[in-house]
């Protein structure tokens, strides 16, 4: 009997664990101008937002800004779970070359990006999911 517990218990611990469940706000958002393209994925603990793609006046602008190679910037990270739908975290802003507190929330395709300084000035965007 032991044995078989043994066996048992064996065969539980080998056994795959399931896949969580991926998070609603990962994968591949848009800025409403279609000029910039952020895929969000895990990195460590919470998600991260880098920038997969990019138009020339994107690219131009952050780089007055002070952002030479826009593409593979990091511009959302430490986003964590703050609600159903919603997270927190820091946004990086390549045209004023600033960070800022952001709050993001999912409703289906959209994502609504919010970015704060001071906790008062805020701006937001609405950006669309890449299929």
């Amino acid at each position: 009997m032991k044995r078989i517990a043994a066996i048992l218990a064996a065969a539980v611990a080998l056994a795959p664990l399931p896949a969580l469940a991926a998070s609603p706000l990962e994968g591949t958002w848009t800025n409403p101008k279609r000029t910039v393209t952020v895929r969000i994925a895990p990195c460590g603990k919470s998600l991260c937002g880098r920038v997969v793609n990019a138009s020339a006046k994107a690219k131009r602008d952050a780089a007055e800004g002070g952002t030479r190679n826009l593409v593979g910037t990091t511009i959302l990270k430490d986003l964590r779970p703050a609600g159903a739908n919603r997270w927190k975290g820091q946004v990086f802003m390549p045209k004023a070359n600033r960070h800022a507190g952001a709050n993001l929330h999912v409703s289906g395709n959209r994502l609504t990006v919010q970015g704060c300084i001071l906790a008062v000035i805020c701006k937001d965007q609405t950006w669309s999911r890449v299929s």
